[in-house]
């Protein structure tokens, strides 16, 4: 028998491949497949079953491409209702792969479908729990993703998650290994922690959600805190159950090479976005106008689907040579099928052909030490209010990025700004935004706060909610 884990850091996402005896399982499957498919092929093994923990609102899952390619079957959970064939399983049904057997244990609270895999060795004994969005290291589910479909209020999908976790989980033995579905940097949960293995027994020691006193104290723990979700998890949502374009499909449309003539019709008639994936320091040097900048080279997919929102809107990316495929694949993971092509050429290609180019007005911290004024310029910081809550310049505005698309009306254009967020990646997209919606009276600040906390502009702990705004 063997598992592996298959990491995705971006989407912070733990997809799990199980072999045993010639026969193999995945569990939550990334959208493309061929990664999977060639691992088959190298270990020998037959695809038996693909299982899904819950409809994901964070990502969209491959398994429709996967089954389509293997023709092994879909599981989920009890009262999931798939728009496509599957076996709906029952509470503590058991399949069997290889040597071993994978339970299924129904667990409610994240979704009404979300339901746990536990693995039992050929001796019977309970090894592993493929967790999903039930139980995380260090947190758990949270549980307002699913009000609308289940037509309970938060607190109500709570309580479902307590009686799952406490009656369920929680008696399961102390040496079973837990595998969840995300980790640290997951929209889908609040307190994760970094690492992406645990046993059950250190969660039960140290996990906030299963040390509760009673079900009121759990259900208030859980829900205490919890941001809006993105935008585009509902989305997912529907495409994960409804069903999707097949990703050659999507990869194919995505790669068409565009020249600078093709390119500029394609932005006119069909509407669509200029996404520009290169590095904020690329970016700020100059780019296509009213294009915006969310780089590859950092939370690229979950920024994407934060901002842009609507996965339906067209796109035409402008990337570094060589990475166009990988933007592809990493938008159709988070639903954004409706890539029409990228720029041949890049952007050398757009200044050769004598086209207009922007720029941002960027410039070092040192600058901006010798620059600011303290009590007289406005500075906006965009990173996360927690990270403004430990330390932010003095007298700075708490504007997170997240909400840009609700604190931008209320910029004055006519009063300059000094801009910055941790490290210059999330500062250069909320530039991008603020200059394509016609805002330019500002300056962004190269290294952000990293490279502030170097020189001796003024710093402060002290989190001022009057100068927090969303």
């Amino acid at each position: 028998m063997k598992i592996e884990q298959i990491y995705t850091g971006c989407l912070a996402q733990g997809a799990y491949y199980i072999t045993s005896n010639g026969e193999a399982a995945i569990i939550d499957p990334l959208r493309e497949t061929q990664p999977y498919l060639d691992r088959l092929e190298k270990d020998g093994t037959t695809l038996k079953y693909i299982f899904e923990t819950h409809f994901h609102a964070d990502f969209v899952s491959g398994h429709l491409d996967l089954s389509q390619k293997t023709q092994a079957p879909i599981v989920y959970g009890p009262t999931a209702a798939p728009e496509f064939d599957a076996i709906v399983a029952e509470d503590n049904q058991v399949f069997e792969l290889g040597d071993v057997k994978i339970k299924v244990l129904h667990t409610p609270g994240h979704t009404l479908e979300s339901s746990c895999f536990l693995l039992i060795d050929g001796n019977g004994k309970a090894t592993a729990l493929f967790s999903g969005d039930t139980l995380f290291l260090g947190d758990v589910g949270r549980p307002d993703l699913a009000q609308k479909a289940a037509n309970m209020t938060q607190e109500e999908l709570a309580g479902l998650l307590y009686e799952s976790l406490y009656h369920k989980i929680l008696p399961l033995p102390d040496d079973v290994i837990v595998y969840p579905a995300h980790g640290a940097g997951s929209a889908c949960g609040k307190n994760m922690m970094k690492e992406t293995v645990d046993t059950l027994g250190n969660q039960k020691k140290m996990n906030y959600a299963l040390n509760q006193p009673g079900k009121e104290a759990f259900v208030k723990a859980v829900t205490d805190g919890l941001l809006p979700p993105p935008a585009y998890f509902g989305m997912n949502v529907a495409m994960n159950k409804k069903g999707y374009h097949s990703f050659d499909e999507v990869l194919s449309q995505g790669m068409k090479a565009l020249s600078v003539q093709e390119f500029e019709q394609v932005a006119e008639t069909a509407g669509a976005l200029v996404l520009d994936t290169r590095s904020d320091k690329s970016f700020a040097l100059g780019f296509i106008p009213q294009s915006i900048n969310i780089g590859l080279s950092g939370d690229f997919a979950p920024w994407v689907g934060a901002l842009i929102k609507d996965v339906k809107q067209p796109l035409l990316l402008v990337t570094e040579p060589g990475r166009e495929e990988e933007a592809v694949t990493r938008l159709s993971r988070v639903g954004f099928d409706h890539v029409l092509g990228y720029l041949q050429g890049g952007l050398e290609a757009w200044e050769k052909a004598g086209k207009e180019t922007d720029t941002v007005h960027r410039i070092t911290a040192e600058e901006f030490a010798a620059a600011v004024k303290p009590g007289k310029s406005r500075v906006v910081d965009v990173r996360k209010e927690s990270e403004y809550a430990a330390e932010h310049v003095e007298e700075a505005l708490s504007k997170p990025l997240a909400y840009i698309n609700d604190w931008m009306n209320d910029v004055d254009p006519r009063e300059h700004f000094y801009l910055h967020c941790g490290g210059g990646y999330r500062s250069m997209i909320a530039a991008s935004i603020l200059q394509a919606r016609g805002y330019r009276n500002f300056t962004e600040i190269e290294g952000g706060f990293n490279a502030i906390s170097g020189t001796a502009v003024p710093r402060t702990t002290y989190a001022c909610q009057s100068k927090t705004a969303r």
